[in-house]
């Protein structure tokens, strides 16, 4: 082919995500090929690309074709559905591709199989990216946030297409070079960790509101509204206004109450958990968040669970809440408290970056991911920035808790976050994400926990030594001998 004529960049995989990002990328300027083994969805793309623009797009209907339409070195996104899928790809375009070429994977994939393929792919000159992309589908058409990890000489050669195509905020496009290695997958993952913590949140907002509040959803409609143009400011909280306002079209009401209460979940939230508990990091918020869309998917035993605890005498305590509720109140306290829950929530997920970066040597700059988290993505949110300023004011912060403007507004919230908590509990209302964050506030702010009880069951029954807060070195007591003769001891003086 004329060089002429070749694209700037490629794309394969065009479910509704790659669709929309190739139409984002030429709509910008870049001309790009796109491939699909199913030839209708490159037909689609290509009407899309006329009835849109017109825009520089050209289909292309086998792997070779679609590899040698490119210009060198060639930079190649694949959307597919993450696993053998993103394997099968691979092979079937390395194939044809040369020495200095790239591999984008955008999909959201574990990153050790990044990891893998990086070294794969390496023995070929090829060069790879783990690249996430958050946003769905409206930001993959208009702008995403884009975290892209791996090597460095790839990102440079396709900086300028990731620069124009992401979310653009205040201080700059929503990408960055993240780091080595799988670091852009890990990034995404964490991101999906705090989206599941902040989803629970607002559920459990929406939760007090409602059944202990008694508000109606046009009521919630415009709390959600007047919280996102103050500190909650967010797609989430935006979105969630929005949804209280829809009407069902299949029969009366609300089309929010008609909708099943199970949970699905792609598998991203499960694998940060995870990552917490291999690192030692507490991130209890999220890990609550997940077992929620356990509990939510056993819809059968809940409802069964119900029926047979009502019958063994257990009453409701809603009604006598309810009428001790001062409604002006409680949406302020509820406000207040999911507010620091939040915080709580984004310091654990900062907490569990910071440490994979240390055990990787990735240097992650969490500033830097809090800037490009503030458009395009889910969990954007207007105190994204302050969370970049707190970094960048102290880039070792042990935790967004001790930064001293949010220290300050976490003391201020803590009664009405105890409050809507305890009110919660009575009324029967289960809130563990509120409840998970609260503990980790306190756990986290106190300078001496029972874990010396902890250390001196586990020494008493394995032998596992203890430390003193008196004197340095590991110590083990014979509690069980010295226990009896204490008791010996004191039945005698008795």
């Amino acid at each position: 082919m004329d060089a002429s004529t070749l694209s700037r960049i490629g794309l394969a995989g065009l479910a509704v995500m790659g669709q929309n990002l190739a139409l984002n990328i030429a709509e910008k300027g870049f001309p790009i090929s796109v491939y699909n083994r199913t030839t209708s969805k490159v037909d689609e793309t290509l009407h899309r690309a006329q009835s849109e623009g017109p825009f520089p797009l050209t289909g292309q209907y086998s792997p070779r074709d679609f590899v040698l339409s490119i210009q060198r070195p060639r930079s190649i996104i694949i959307l597919v559905k993450a696993g053998n899928p993103v394997d099968q790809t691979i092979s079937a375009l390395t194939e044809f591709m040369e020495p200095g070429d790239t591999i984008i994977d955008g999909g959201n994939e574990w990153y050790q199989n990044t990891e893998r393929r990086i070294q794969e792919v390496g023995d070929k000159g090829i060069l790879y990216l783990g690249m996430g992309v958050s946003g769905g589908e409206e930001g993959a058409r208009h702008g995403p946030s884009l975290m892209p990890g791996g090597s460095l000489e790839a990102y440079n050669n396709i900086e300028s297409v990731l620069k124009s195509v992401a979310a653009q905020v205040d201080d700059g496009p929503c990408v960055t070079y993240i780091g080595e290695g799988g670091s852009g997958n890990f990034v995404k993952m964490v991101h999906n960790g705090i989206e599941y913590g902040d989803m629970q949140l607002i559920s459990e907002a929406y939760d007090v509101l409602k059944n202990v509040g008694g508000l109606s959803n046009g009521e919630l409609a415009e709390i959600f509204g007047e919280w996102n143009r103050g500190e909650l400011e967010s797609f989430l909280i935006e979105i969630t206004s929005d949804i209280f306002k829809v009407k069902d079209d299949l029969a009366d009401g609300d089309l929010v109450d008609k909708i099943l209460d199970k949970t699905g979940m792609k598998g991203t939230g499960k694998w940060t958990v995870q990552q917490a508990a291999e690192l030692s990091v507490a991130a209890p918020t999220i890990a609550a968040s997940l077992d929620c869309r356990y509990l939510s998917g056993l819809k059968e035993e809940r409802e069964s669970a119900a029926e047979i605890l009502e019958k063994a005498g257990l009453k409701e305590e809603m009604g006598s809440v309810k009428s001790q509720i001062d409604k002006k109140r409680l949406i302020d306290d509820v406000r207040q408290a999911l507010y620091a829950s939040k915080i709580c929530s984004y310091a654990q997920g900062m907490n569990l970056l910071r440490s994979k970066s240390v055990e990787k040597g990735w240097d992650l700059n969490l500033g830097e991911l809090a800037r490009i988290w503030k458009g395009g993505c889910i969990i954007r949110a207007v105190f994204l920035d302050r969370i970049k300023k707190a970094y960048q004011r102290n880039p070792s912060l042990a935790s967004l808790i001790v930064d001293p403007e949010f220290a300050r507004e976490m003391v201020q919230r803590q009664a009405a976050w105890r409050r809507v908590v305890g009110l919660a509990i009575s009324a029967g209302i289960s809130t563990p994400g509120m409840c998970a964050s609260l503990a980790y506030f306190d756990t986290y702010r106190r300078a001496r926990l029972p874990a010396n009880l902890v250390q001196a069951q586990r020494d008493l029954f394995g032998a596992h030594t203890y430390e003193r807060t008196d004197r340095p070195g590991a110590f083990h007591t014979e509690w069980t001998k010295l226990a009896r003769k204490s008791n010996a001891g004191f039945g005698a003086f008795n």
